[in-house]
This record gives C-alpha cells, structure tokens and sequence, in this order.
C-alpha cells in the first residue's frame, strides 16, 4: 500500500502512542534499564568474561555480525574463510561502513596487534580445533551449513548459524538432533526474534487490537535492472551478482567443491549452493508472519516463481510468488492455537527484482485495524473505518480505551497523545536495533548461564518449521502444484521429509 508521508507519520504516531498505553510500565522500565535487549528478552548482563568466538565466514553477513557483536558478550578471537578479498575485508571492513568494521576498526587494533590478536585459518576445520574457542558464528553459503554446523558440534562448540538452517529438511533435522545428543546450544539466526520492534507489534496483536486476522502481505523487492558506472566501467546492481575482485580470480574453486569461480562467489544464484530468493530472504519474512501468527504451521502452499528477467547463467529464479493457508483464528485474545482448520488466514510472499515501488516488510490485516512493518525500522497502525466515520484510515488518528479492563480497543481521536508517543518512539530508536546483537548477547549469556530454561529465542525447532515452510514452497514452484504440510516434516525426530514424500512425487505425475 502506498502512503503519503503524511499518512506514514500519522501511522507512526498511533503506534507508538497505542504502546504508550498498553505496555506503559514497561517502556518506563526500559528507559531505566542498562541494555534493551536484556530489558526486553529476559537476559542480564555477562556477568562473567565475554564467549570466545570464531568467525567462519566473512562474507556480507558475516561482517555484519561481526560488527554488530558486543564485546562485553562475545568477544571474537578467530575467524576463517577462503576468498581473500574477504579475509582482506575482515581485516580492515569497509571503510565508509558502520556495518562493516572488520576486525580492526571493531576492536580498535593496529595491524601488529591484529595479527597478535586475531587467529587466521583457511580451513574451517583448524578453528574448530581451536581450544579456546567455545562458540563459533557460521555465516557460509546455504548448501555448506549442515557439514560445518555437524563438524562445530562434534568438536564441542555452540553455534550460531545464520539462515536457513540447511538447504535440505532431512539435513535441519539431523542438526537439530545433534545438539540434543551434544547438548550444546544451536541458535539459527533469525534476528526479528530479538527486534524490539517486532516484539512490541506482537504486543498490539496479542492485545487483539487488530481483532481477528486472516490476511498478512509480505514482501521483498528489488531492481536489480538498472545499470550503474563504478569507475567509469558499466555494471550490474544486482547485490547477487557483483563484480568479482581481481585477488579472487586466480583462486583454485575445485580445491574448495565448487564448479567454476562464479558459483564460489556468486553462489546465492545457483540451485546447487542456495535455495533462491524464498530461503534467502523470503525465510525471514514467513518467519516474522509465523511470529504475527502465533507460530503455529501453515496448512498448505501453492506458488509460482520462473527467471523471468535475467538471461545469464543463473538457475536460481528471479521472481517468486507463494500463497500460505495457516490456520483461522480461533482465540478471542488474539492468540491462535492452530486448532481451528475450518478457516484460514491466508499469508501472500512475493519476491520480485525488477521493481522497488514497495521494498520489502510486511502487512498485517486484522478485523479491527491494520499493522505495516517496514524494512524493520518503521512500524504504522491504521484503525478500521466503522460505520459512520468519515474520515480515511490513513488519516485517522486512534488512540486506546478500555485498557483499563484489560481489553484495549483503538479508537479515533481527535489528537493523539504525544508524551506518550513520544516515550515509546525515543524507547525504540534509542534502544532497539535489528536484532543481530541481541541474538548473540543471548546466546553468550545462555552459554554463561546454563539451565534446561536458559536457550535462544530461535532453537532448532524453530528452524526447522521456518526451513520447512520455505523448502516446500520452492518444491510448489518448482512442481507448480499445491502442497499439504504434513505434522512429521516439522517433527526432528521423524524421518518424513518433504523432498522425499512419494505422496508429492505420486501427485507430480
């Protein structure tokens, strides 16, 4: 949906004026509190010295969590990778980039005390055998996590991994079977279960400010069409498909298991290496409406997806659409059980890269009013028009009643109420951030703190059912046919999975 800025900031404004009222003793804490992300997920400081970290893989997100890591929680002693324009970023990040500091700038080192400091290892398999460390960061590319994340465990290492879990279901399930029997910690790195942001729009949900929601529009789109000159030489913006250094051209990639230079780099475009735009970025988006939803599995999937612009040598598709029918709600309150298969809440995923009129967040329809998370930083509520009112929902100004009771409706106003508002939105944009930090603050903090209750928001169940639902729906674009989620596939000690399902592979035909 377009909005005017006028409309956006109107939506910003009823937001966090509606957090003022319901979660106001709450936004009070959190001025007071030492950190957000131990205010908010219910962790306190280390208490202790930092986790000992390696780093395997420095690639994109692998800087970036490097730079966003705190050193009070993590303190990263190692890293390795194999590409050296990567391992040459690690060492210095990029220069005019707060997301991607590089071991130097991170840790404010020259270059002698980088080499006394940091630990280097090509093969990921001499960190491992690192003693010193106790956790490692994996951030490789999709079809390398199962072997690394099975290597980390076996030598006593917890792990944060980044998203998906494994590019096969069978091979999720296997991983999260490992931590059990090692009993280690395996977080997987959806970061919105540690944005404050999103937790705060779960609030409203659960609230049942919305009412009753059976439609939520994700999205994530980019225009990777345009041209652009860097030094006078005409290249693409496609982010997958940048210009490979000159340090990497002379690499060995057989030596490494890849089939030509361009997949060792550009592996995100390729069938054999990645799952394509559903589990690269489509994985996060389903996981936050997973999150909206009350994390109960979706029913069934249809899609269509194809590479509709591109002309070169990428198998992966450029355009993706799916269609989810998660369960109808069936709780006054707002929180779904995911008993209730008589109605459905539909969730819509589309993945396009020739366009950015919208970019990418997610929309939230509800009986009662409307919710619009965007890039996760932006969060607008819009009440439903009743009967009556005249005025347009973007331009209506709500605020709540009846909080008093315990049940908060939203309801129009004639302003709205700007010191509470204001709390909220100072809270949020003094305090919050993506999620990256918090997640490996809490996974530092649960390895500093062991006890059955102390685990990571996103443990591998929790993977898994993201790892199925994106899995499958690449299957349903692929096979263009509808797919029933079945129980078993998102149960880690059943052995059914979705790629080999001979009901799915009877019904292809």
């Amino acid at each position: 949906m377009h909005l005017t800025p006028e409309q956006k900031q109107v939506g910003r404004d009823n937001f966090y004026n509606t957090l003022g009222v319901t979660r106001r003793s709450l936004l009070k804490a959190a001025v007071a509190a030492p950190a957000a992300g131990a205010f908010y997920f219910g962790y306190s400081q280390q208490g202790g010295n930092p986790v000992r970290a390696g780093l395997i893989g420095t690639g994109d997100e692998g800087n970036l969590l490097l730079s966003q890591s705190n050193p009070d929680y993590v303190q990263f002693i190692a890293f390795s990778d194999i590409r050296p324009s990567q391992i040459e970023r690690a060492k210095s990040g990029d220069e005019n980039s707060n997301y991607r500091l590089g071991f130097r700038r991170k840790y404010d080192m020259n270059e002698h005390q980088f080499r006394q400091e940091i630990r280097f290892y090509e093969s990921y398999r001499r960190l491992l055998q690192d003693a010193d460390i106790e956790m490692v960061v994996i951030a490789l590319p999709l079809h390398m996590h199962y072997p690394v994340v099975i290597d980390a465990l076996d030598a006593g290492k917890h792990v944060l991994c980044e998203t998906l879990l494994a590019k096969e279901v069978g091979q999720c399930k296997k991983m999260a079977r490992k931590a059990k029997l090692t009993g280690l910690h395996l977080a997987v790195g959806y970061q919105r279960h540690y944005n404050v942001l999103y937790d705060n729009a779960l609030s409203l949900i659960e609230d049942n400010l919305l009412g009753e929601i059976h439609h939520i529009r994700a999205l994530w789109h980019l225009n990777n069409t345009w041209p652009w000159k860097k030094g006078g030489k005409v290249q693409s913006i496609d982010n997958w498909r940048k210009p490979i250094p000159d340090s990497d051209v002379g690499m060995n990639f057989k030596k490494y298991g890849y089939n030509s230079l361009e997949e060792l780099c550009r592996w995100r475009l390729y069938e054999r290496t990645s799952g394509g735009l559903m589990t690269e970025l489509g994985t996060h988006q389903l996981d936050a409406c997973s999150i909206f939803l009350g994390q109960v599995h979706p029913l069934a999937v249809t899609g269509v997806g194809g590479k509709y612009f591109f002309e070169d040598d990428r198998d992966a598709n450029d355009h993706v659409f799916a269609t989810f029918e998660f369960p109808g709600y069936d709780h006054p309150q707002g929180k779904n059980t995911g008993s209730n298969t008589n109605d459905v809440t539909v969730v819509s995923y589309s993945s396009i890269t020739t366009n950015t009129i919208e970019q990418y967040g997610e929309q939230i329809m509800g009986s009662r009013g409307s919710m619009f998370v965007e890039s996760e930083q932006d969060v607008m509520l819009f009440k439903e028009r009743t009967p009556g009112e005249t005025t347009a929902p973007p331009e209506m100004r709500v605020t709540v009643t009846g909080a008093s009771a315990g049940q908060p409706v939203l309801d129009t106003s004639e302003s709205p109420a700007p010191a509470a508002a204001g709390l909220a939105q100072a809270t949020m944009a003094e305090e919050s951030s993506y999620g990256y930090r918090e997640e490996m603050e809490h996974l530092a903090w649960c390895i500093r703190n062991p006890a059955p209750e102390n685990q990571p928001r996103c443990v591998p169940t929790v993977a898994l059912a993201n790892a199925v639902i994106s899995l499958t729906s690449n299957l349903a674009i692929r096979r263009q046919q509808r797919i029933e989620f079945k129980p078993e596939w998102f149960d880690p000690e059943s052995d059914e999975v979705p790629e080999t399902d001979d009901e799915l592979t009877a019904s292809k035909g």
